[in-house]
């Protein structure tokens, strides 16, 4: 392989109680896939699955299709999104947790502590945001708690591993002020456990409009689009040991302009009825990556597509001519960037294999078929 390939998944595919009693029973992500609508000519709405359907996660057999697809595209294994609300609160669990449990799949994983507070924010909801569940950081007793948990996943032998380490990803490492605290009573446990530690590493923009201030507080800073080296150095200060570099905001802003891109997305978060905002997918994505994404410790992430109106309406984005051939360049340029690295640290990450909701996935749909999938696997194996 030329690239760890690493592919985040969302567990979003089933009912759950919390999902039921604020959007009513029955809901998933593919209740405003399904529904959604072109905004202008030749926009790709609705997106309709091909192989697989309009999958529940709930069945066995469409997670093991899923993985054989995955593994013959060139895929090392899925990073599940792992909501641990704290106080021991989860949501959306069932799905890996049968994974774990049956054995089956026999592909490779490793988790990503979704760790933000679920909202109806999420999918639209008339402008009215209601706290479905809070994300709570509440100390020692829930972090043991929360490792005990995941212990039995980090422990089995399928689990995706950086230098020997189970590799565990930190969606937030902005707002979680305790994060340092986190990772060492972690490795802590780790060890004791039979572990040799936990690779930890930090989701985040490699150009960003936050920092974090020393005494763990937010302030709003300019992004430099010239360097990611002060982003990426505070992360690696906090305790992880890797960053996974995420480089959509750098794109837009290359691509649009810093200060246009800040204007327009205000602006269309705030007024429904303006146009939908449209970024061409290879002029954007040529800029994806910092010159830091090429170092050791960060792994930087790859992008096919991205299509959020069937949550968010045409607030966001949308990215046109998000082709499999345009892909393929884009995944052309990752290899070329990490290709000095060591293998064990040639990742990248694959944002994502499922997220329809936001049109950002890369499982057959009825316009391209497996055209995605087939452009990781001629440039990967």
């Amino acid at each position: 392989m030329k690239a760890r390939v690493i592919a985040f998944y969302l567990p979003q595919f089933h009912p759950i109680p919390e999902n039921d009693e604020v959007w009513g029973r029955g809901f998933t992500e593919w209740t405003n896939v399904a529904k959604a609508r072109p905004l202008f000519r030749n926009h790709y709405q609705p997106r309709i699955p091909a192989d697989l359907g309009f999958y529940d996660l709930r069945l066995p057999e469409v997670r093991l299709q899923q993985a054989e697809m995955a593994r013959e595209a060139g895929i090392e294994g899925f990073c599940y999104y792992h909501y641990w609300m704290g106080g021991g609160k989860q949501l959306l669990q069932r799905p890996f947790e049968e994974v774990l449990r049956s054995g089956k799949p026999d592909f490779p994983f490793c988790l990503c502590w979704a760790n933000h507070e679920w909202t109806t924010r999420t999918w639209e909801n008339g402008g009215k945001v209601k706290v479905i569940a809070p994300m709570v950081y509440s100390g020692d007793e829930d972090y043991i708690a929360h490792f005990n948990y995941c212990r039995p996943a980090l422990l089995d032998r399928r689990y995706i591993t950086v230098d020997g380490k189970p590799l565990f990803t930190i969606y937030d490492p902005y707002h979680f002020a305790d994060v340092s605290r986190f990772i060492e009573l972690w490795q802590r446990l780790a060890r004791q456990n039979g572990l040799p530690g936990i690779h930890f590493s930090a989701w985040a923009s490699n150009t960003s409009t936050i920092r974090r201030t020393t005494d763990g507080q937010i302030e709003r800073v300019m992004p430099n689009l010239r360097s990611s080296k002060e982003v990426f150095e505070s992360l690696l200060a906090l305790g992880f040991d890797s960053v996974t570099s995420f480089g959509k905001s750098r794109g837009e802003m290359k691509a649009k302009g810093t200060y246009r891109r800040i204007a327009t997305k205000f602006l269309h978060s705030k007024m429904s009825f303006l146009p939908a905002l449209r970024y061409n997918y290879p002029k954007t994505v040529r800029h994806f990556f910092a010159p830091e994404d090429a170092w050791e410790n960060v792994f930087p992430t790859i992008f096919p597509q991205w299509d959020r109106t069937p949550r968010a309406g045409s607030s966001e984005g949308i990215y046109v001519n998000a082709t499999p051939d345009h892909f393929r360049r884009h995944i052309e340029n990752a290899l070329n960037l990490v290709a000095g690295k060591e293998q064990e640290h040639r990742i990248l990450f694959l944002k994502s294999w499922n997220e329809w909701g936001e049109g950002n996935y890369v499982e057959p749909d009825l316009r391209y078929g497996h055209g995605f999938l087939d452009a990781l696997r001629e440039t990967i194996k």
